[in-house]
């Protein structure tokens, strides 16, 4: 299943409610080139009284419902469709201090018009360590493999090529 088209109406339904979000998990992972699947896309989000009216708009917008799991255990919501979208928004997330700093870190991708805020790896793979989870740490290789693989290519594109005739011997002057 494709689920780019999903991801491109989510990305729209945010944009126009100005709701703030940042997407972590496996969908924010796989954006950044890492190969791991799943099935629904996970948004960390300030829980404040406003931001939860544009949550209610944000389902509505969609055709979708808001369910909370798990409540009061859970500070999650979970906006569900029949046609198998899932969008999770979570107020805290294991190992991350602030939606201010992930936001901070957060690069901006954009899908057919729609933008989306995706967590750094970094931030990713420090939530998968601290939730603890069998499903969360069997990936944590693989996102690591992927982020110091981005990180090299980022460094290689950044740094000074090297003059043609570096490291060249110089040939004595013709007199």
């Amino acid at each position: 299943m494709d689920a780019a088209p999903f991801l491109v109406e989510v990305g729209r339904a945010l944009k126009a409610l100005a709701l703030d979000a940042v997407l972590i998990g496996n969908a924010g992972a796989a954006l950044q080139g890492a190969p791991v699947t799943t099935v629904d896309f996970d948004f960390l989000f300030r829980r404040t009284p406003r931001n939860l009216q544009k949550l209610k708009q944000f389902a509505t917008r969609l055709g979708a419902t808001v369910l909370r799991p798990y409540y009061p255990v859970s500070d999650m919501f979970r906006v569900v469709r029949d046609d198998g979208l899932q969008v999770d928004f979570m107020g805290t997330v294991h190992g991350i201090r602030s939606f201010e700093g992930v936001r901070a870190r957060a690069t901006i991708v954009e899908l057919e018009g729609a933008v989306i805020a995706v967590a750094s790896l970094a931030d990713i793979i420090r939530s998968k360590r601290a939730a603890g989870r069998p499903r969360d740490l069997a990936v944590v290789d693989v996102l690591e493999k992927t982020d110091g693989q981005a990180k090299a290519e980022a460094a290689n594109r950044h740094a000074p090529r090297a003059s043609r005739r570096a490291g060249a011997r110089k040939r004595p002057r013709a007199r």
